[in-house]
């Protein structure tokens, strides 16, 4: 029992462990089982059920069950060899049993699975579909079964072949892109990191020498050990308002860490991203517009198919205006989780989002939000009139 459990385990490099390392469920492949349901109905179109038909069923579909599981089980190169292992049982039980066509449709499709280039897969699948049209000849199949299955099994095969090798380089892809990010997160952390010992190493080094210094005048000088205890709280406060100044230019780099991001991003699928410097704003409104930015540069990669892309800001009429524009496909028509995502951040921030996207002529995203109102400057009547007051409260 152990050595059969043995054997139905994903070896690495399957198709079943690639659908684990993407964290999906190894058995969502199971659902193509649905399609052998086609077994028990071919009856109804032929000579319809019999004991003849019964007892080949029983006997063959825990096979083709066996057989199909382990193509995905084992590794690319050895799945050729239970794809073709399965087609062949198929054709082998073309002149005694009807639901051999739904196991030959299956072990063509199976020996996609081991192919990344369409030729080869192509070369195969012509070479096992001219075995079975003549085998099916000889067993008296009529020419409308010769002419169906073939293209059946063609037609299925290279839609099952197409989209694998798309979903794969999407796979691909977005582990690329996982990367480029996960990389720029680290040189930011490892930039906030010079930064601070940079800023604090030198005035903790030297709070803590007017300290040591204090303590050994203590006993001798009180009044020179109270003076360094006093530069040394002046040096501190002064490293205090450092460290504030520093934290609050990490927080504004978050829309420029961004732009530096969807650069490494965009330049991993061929695209050149042109931007320029995001004007300051309010630390509430830049983070939104990092997320629209980052959510932008994703769906460009992945769906725009474009080589150009461009990033600029402008401030009009008391707002913010973000466009990001790209020179790919276009066509947007209906809007996914991404740009609902996008439009509601800019709805948030009490703003409007804007797409013009005409097919072959890009897309372009305008985000338009309102900028808070400067604080008003005291008048200077106010200022004189200030004075006496602030001329009394001196001493």
């Amino acid at each position: 029992m152990n050595r059969f459990i043995a054997w139905l385990s994903p070896q690495p490099g399957s198709r079943v462990s690639e659908i684990q390392q993407q964290g999906k469920s190894p058995w969502a492949e199971s659902v193509h089982l649905l399609w052998s349901a086609w077994v028990f109905i071919t009856p109804l179109f032929d000579h319809g059920y019999s004991w003849h038909w019964a007892l080949l069923t029983l006997l063959t579909y825990p096979v083709f069950v066996l057989l199909f599981a382990k193509s995905m089980l084992v590794s690319r190169s050895a799945s050729p060899r239970y794809g073709m292992g399965l087609a062949m049982f198929g054709i082998a039980l073309t002149p005694f049993y009807s639901g051999s066509v739904s196991y030959f449709i299956y072990g063509c499709v199976s020996c996609s699975l081991s192919s990344r280039r369409l030729a080869p897969f192509l070369l195969r699948l012509l070479c096992l579909n001219a075995l079975f049209v003549l085998i099916a000849w000889q067993a008296g199949y009529p020419w409308q079964a010769l002419v169906a299955f073939p293209f059946m099994t063609v037609t299925i095969g290279l839609v099952t072949h197409v989209e694998r090798i798309a979903h794969e380089k999407d796979a691909a892809l977005k582990l690329s892109h996982d990367e480029v990010r996960r990389l720029a997160a680290t040189a930011e952390r490892e930039r906030i990191g010079r930064d601070l010992h940079d800023l604090l190493g030198h005035t903790l080094s030297l709070i803590t020498l007017k300290l040591e210094l204090s303590r050994k005048l203590f006993d001798r000088d009180t009044e020179a050990a109270r003076r360094e205890v006093a530069e040394a709280e002046k040096v501190a406060r002064h490293a205090l308002a450092e460290v504030r100044c520093a934290v609050t230019g990490i927080r504004a780099t978050d829309l420029a860490a961004e732009l530096a991001s969807a650069r490494l991003l965009l330049e991993s699928s061929a695209v050149h991203l042109d931007y320029g410097q995001p004007p300051c704003m309010p630390v509430e409104i830049e983070r939104a517009l990092a997320l629209v930015l980052r959510e932008a540069a994703t769906n460009i990669a992945r769906h725009a198919a474009a080589t150009q892309a461009q990033v600029s800001f402008e401030v009009i009429d008391g707002g913010l205006c973000l466009t990001i524009a790209d020179n790919g496909c276009g066509g947007v028509e209906e809007e996914g989780n991404g740009l609902t995502g996008m439009r509601e951040r800019a709805r948030a921030l009490e703003g409007h989002l804007q797409i013009h996207s005409r097919r072959g002529h890009g897309t372009r995203l305008r985000v338009v939000v309102p900028l808070p109102a400067p604080a008003p400057v005291p008048a200077p009547a106010a200022l004189v009139q200030a004075a006496p007051w602030t001329a009394q409260a001196q001493p």
